[in-house]
């Protein structure tokens, strides 16, 4: 079954929004930004079934983390700036 990706911007009710404390230079972030996501979603949802099974992850978050794979395979010192960067200490 098919959960469709959240193309809107969640605000946070509770704290400081968290577009603003995330850096506008962040590589990734900038890469996520013109990255033609509704059009990803669209190719690849005629793969899904409807209705059947369990939910499936997000076509978002899918071909998100098959863009990184190649970027991060045998690198682990990219791949621990990236968790330092991105998890609270």
């Amino acid at each position: 079954m098919l959960i469709t990706s959240s193309t809107g911007h969640q605000t946070n009710l509770f704290g400081i929004d968290l577009l603003q404390q995330l850096d506008p230079n962040d590589p990734l972030l900038r890469l996520a930004t013109v990255i033609p996501w509704h059009e990803l979603d669209q190719a690849f949802t005629k793969h899904y079934c409807q209705g059947l099974g369990r939910p499936a992850k997000p076509i978002r978050l899918m071909v998100g983390l098959l863009i990184l794979k190649p970027c991060l395979s045998g690198c682990r010192t990219h791949l621990l700036e990236i968790v330092v960067r991105y998890l609270p200490a």
